[in-house]
């Protein structure tokens, strides 16, 4: 399974929204990064990603987005794929 890296905060129902997607889809883990936590990992992120908004999903080197992004790629059967990518 392909490691899953999401950009978060400690309040975000989006945040566990996708992590819960994630997890019914035989995610075991899923490294957080923190960007309320770690101001200079915002930067990072928006670097990255050009978004501002939380959660920022990637799934092995594959930027899904956000939320919504994730469950859209969901419904069109684009996830357990991705995640079973070698």
């Amino acid at each position: 399974m392909q490691e899953v890296t999401m950009y978060t905060t400690a309040v975000c129902p989006y945040c566990v929204q996708a992590k819960r997607l994630l997890q019914s889809r035989g995610v075991d883990a899923i490294t957080e990064v923190r960007i309320d936590l770690e101001p200079q990992a915002r930067h990072a992120m928006m670097e990255r990603t050009g978004r501002r908004t939380v959660p920022q999903i990637f799934i092995g080197d594959t930027h899904v987005g956000g939320c919504d992004d994730l469950i859209a790629l969901d419904a069109r059967a684009g996830l357990l794929p991705l995640l079973q990518a070698a």
